[in-house]
């Protein structure tokens, strides 16, 4: 296969994740269908503005890895744009660049999305970028080499010489202990160290198949012309063996899950994990609104109360990790100067209790689910946007459909659902609390 030979068209694209489409207020329309070889494909026309959302989801997470291997699909994410057979080392994001586009991914626990926004008349460079990640990546030595330092210095920054960089280390090792959610996606070192060339090629054979990934392409397109594309450049690729999913089910929580961790900071912090339920069930949006009514902006309960009113933080939030298997609510808060990390966690707990005698008044709750609909409003005003959406919901929540309903489910989240909600899973016995204290702390 070869590369559309259109050049550069004659305007510059900039900007391209955040050019709009018409602002999207009813529901998304699209069409879907399999090929053969198992690659459910995704449609969705938005002739507005002359840009196209090519994309492709794979259904492998960090919690696919071995135990001994960790950080696999974190560092597929980067080895992917190294090129292919027919795309020269180091060019693959150059294709793109220079057809006045933008590109990037991302990893979770539980897939790993690629994704090119370009001019609409580019639309075949990027089947024919996506087709050749998929059909024959360049998966050797060199390359992993050449990553395995990019992954280095990018753990580095983010987790290692930042400070309370660790958290979600400690938080996820200390909250699981059989799940494979335990180890973050950034993975070890000493695992990617470990890794011959052959490991990676069989992880790259075992899950980067059609039949473990959803195309998605969005924007100014003919879909009849767009179906016929999407034949000619994935078509032919091999169907893999089937990939199953983990079905480890992590033990509950019976008591509380408490540790000090010393780092290289000045300000002590108190950092609080919940268990709570999987991405996509009922009590999931609960939990999540309960996250949001804490820490979603300046008005929210912990800023309120913690930053403001008793200034015993500097900087306080909480959010959730929404997993496919049951995940965590976190809620994590700086200390201002001289305030104790145990007065620190009892204020958190405060609030945390007063939703549980009190529940959320419906002011506040319409105030949370009118700043979830201007949310949804923003992500459909964007075909990159609604394609990650649509590649979501079908391929982690069971349904695209749910691209148009899930908001729904947010908003028939009562005030007595979320009191539920906090009752059920922020309770102590169901959690992990974690000191972060300053290394001068330390006890030799």
């Amino acid at each position: 296969m070869e590369a559309d030979p259109m050049r550069t068209p004659p305007i510059i694209f900039a900007s391209m994740l955040a050019a709009p489409a018409a602002a999207q207020t009813s529901a998304i329309q699209y069409t879907e269908f399999d090929l053969d070889n198992g690659l459910h494909v995704i449609l969705h026309q938005d002739a507005s503005t002359p840009i196209v959302a090519v994309s492709v989801m794979y259904h492998v997470g960090s919690k696919n890895e071995e135990r001994d291997r960790r950080g696999f699909a974190h560092f597929f994410e980067h080895l992917l744009f190294e090129g292919s057979e027919n795309i020269a080392r180091g060019e693959f994001s150059k294709y793109v660049e220079k057809a006045g586009g933008v590109l990037n991914a991302n990893t979770t626990g539980d897939r790993t999305y690629y994704y090119e926004v370009l001019p609409s008349n580019q639309l075949e460079l990027g089947l024919w970028l996506e087709s050749e990640r998929m059909l024959h990546a360049r998966v050797d030595q060199k390359g992993v080499d050449t990553q395995r330092e990019v992954v280095k210095e990018e753990r580095r920054q983010r987790y290692e010489n930042q400070p309370y960089g660790s958290i979600l280390i400690e938080v996820l090792k200390n909250a699981y202990k059989e799940h494979p959610y335990r180890w973050p996606t950034i993975g070890f070192m000493e695992d990617l160290n470990a890794a011959s060339e052959a490991d990676y090629k069989a992880f790259y054979k075992k899950f980067y198949v059609p039949n473990n990934a959803v195309l998605v392409i969005t924007g100014d397109i003919d879909p009849a012309k767009t179906r016929e594309l999407v034949g000619k450049y994935f078509g032919s690729i091999p169907k893999g063996p089937d990939v199953v999913q983990p079905t480890v089910v992590e033990p509950p929580l019976t008591s509380e899950v408490r540790n000090v961790v010393y780092d290289r900071i000045q300000l002590p912090a108190v950092v609080v994990a919940y268990r709570t339920p999987a991405n996509g069930t009922t009590d999931f949006y609960a939990v999540d609104l309960l996250n949001r009514l804490l820490s979603n902006g300046n008005s929210s309960r912990l800023n309120k109360a913690l930053k403001d009113q008793q200034q015993k933080a500097v900087y306080t939030g909480a959010f959730s990790l929404p997993f496919e298997d049951p995940g965590l609510a976190i809620m994590f808060s700086i200390a201002n100067g001289g305030v104790d990390v145990n007065d620190l966690e009892r204020a958190m707990d405060a609030e945390v209790q007063r939703i549980q005698r009190e529940g959320v008044p419906q002011a506040e709750l319409e105030k949370l689910k009118a700043q979830l609909e201007t949310e949804a409003i923003q992500d459909k005003s964007r075909v990159a946007g609604i394609a990650s959406n649509l590649a979501t919901a079908y391929m982690l929540l069971g349904d695209a459909a749910l691209v148009n309903s899930e908001l729904d489910r947010y908003l028939s989240v009562t005030s007595d659902d979320m009191k539920r909600a906090a009752n059920t899973y922020f309770t102590k016995n169901g959690r992990v609390v974690l000191h972060y204290l300053p290394m001068s702390q330390k006890q030799s």
